[in-house]
């Protein structure tokens, strides 16, 4: 089996895995604007699988789907994300099938074509659709107090013994050359120099320990999920609450609170030029970090076949960096570009502070 295959299927193992604990009243879910139905979303999982490795067509028609009513049901772009809880989704059997189908084709497809280049950027772009979408159903767990899925290789913490690092500024070539042969979003590219000042950086994300001293000196609220109890300060991870770890990053803080934060101690959120350029020194991959930078195109972007990746969201969404505990590793690079819009929290997000140098 290629490498390409290999990781398609890992991708699904992944997937069953982060799954397992969807059944009964759980597939459904209650109706929230941050979560998607689990049923709905493993099937939507299956049909972009389908759609772009075996039905799309070099003129942009699609053949038909081996699941009658697949595009009325799964395609996020036409089906508004409030009627999902109410349409006539197949069983959690019969989507496992359509699944098990589907992947078996590809996987077939795949080897049979392994010099198609235009295949092999689909089958690239479905598993790390499905990497993101296994973790996106770890957010659903967190979020409605489901058991904690299995989610493989954890990132450890490790202790810097330097607050901050200096970076004395330069040109940092950002985006995808146009010559690479590796996979890259159209959010990406293209490559473009960006002169960054001197600055000096968090190591670390903030952690816990920080953000509470924050919270007990007025500064703001606590996270969601964060409780005192006897004097005693707690966090829900997932269906259990434990006693906060204070060496560990913040986590579920949203752009503004992350930004109030940073005003109330004398610093700010980095750019991504900075967080980018900083990323091969600094401790990284706990959770998401959020930048300052909004979310918007590089020069000479344009999109690829799939246009509801990033263009949808430029200018509405926030960019975070790195990665969280529950990102599967194939999705993690110093470069790549996640975005949410600033309300969200309820994602692995943490951050850390950043200052331009003065010395």
């Amino acid at each position: 089996m290629s490498a390409l295959s290999a990781d398609l299927a890992a991708s699904r193992s992944h997937t069953l895995r982060v799954t397992a604990h969807f059944d009964g009243a759980r597939l459904l879910g209650p109706r929230l604007a941050i979560v998607n139905p689990p049923l709905w979303e493993i099937g939507h999982v299956g049909w972009f699988q389908e759609r772009w490795c075996l039905r799309w067509r070099a003129d942009g028609s699609l053949a038909e789907s081996i699941l009658p009513g697949a595009d009325r049901l799964y395609d996020s772009s036409t089906v508004a994300h409030d009627t999902r809880w109410d349409l006539p989704l197949p069983s959690l059997a019969a989507t496992q099938a359509y699944l098990t189908e589907v992947l078996e084709r590809v996987l077939e497809r795949t080897e049979k074509e392994a010099d198609n280049e235009q295949l092999a950027y689909f089958v690239r772009l479905a598993t790390l659709h499905e990497d993101m979408h296994a973790e996106a159903f770890c957010y659903t767990h967190q979020t409605l107090g489901y058991p904690e899925p299995e989610f493989g290789v954890r990132v450890k913490t490790n202790r810097y013994p330097d607050p901050e690092l200096f970076f004395p500024g330069g040109v940092l070539r950002m985006g995808a050359e146009r010559d690479t042969k590796e996979f890259v979003f159209d959010n990406e590219k293209w490559a473009h120099d960006v002169v960054v000042a001197p600055f000096r950086i968090d190591a670390r994300p903030v952690s816990n320990r920080e953000y509470r001293d924050y919270v007990e000196q007025g500064g703001g609220r606590m996270p969601r999920y964060w409780r005192r109890m006897d004097g005693e300060w707690q966090e829900r991870r997932f269906e259990r609450w434990r006693p906060l770890d204070p060496d560990e990053p913040v986590r579920h803080v949203d752009w503004n609170e992350a930004q109030a934060y940073c005003r109330w101690k004398g610093r700010r959120l980095p750019s991504e030029a900075e967080w980018q350029m900083a990323a091969s020194r600094m401790q990284w991959g706990e959770v998401w970090e959020w930048t300052a930078s909004a979310f918007a195109p590089f020069p000479g972007f344009s999109a690829d076949p799939y246009t509801d990746y990033s263009q949808p969201w430029f200018h509405t969404h926030k960019v975070l960096r790195g990665a969280s505990f529950a990102t599967p590793r194939r999705l993690v690079r110093p470069a790549f570009r996640n975005f949410y819009m600033a309300e969200r929290g309820d994602v692995f997000t943490g951050f850390r502070t950043c200052r331009m140098d003065s010395a």
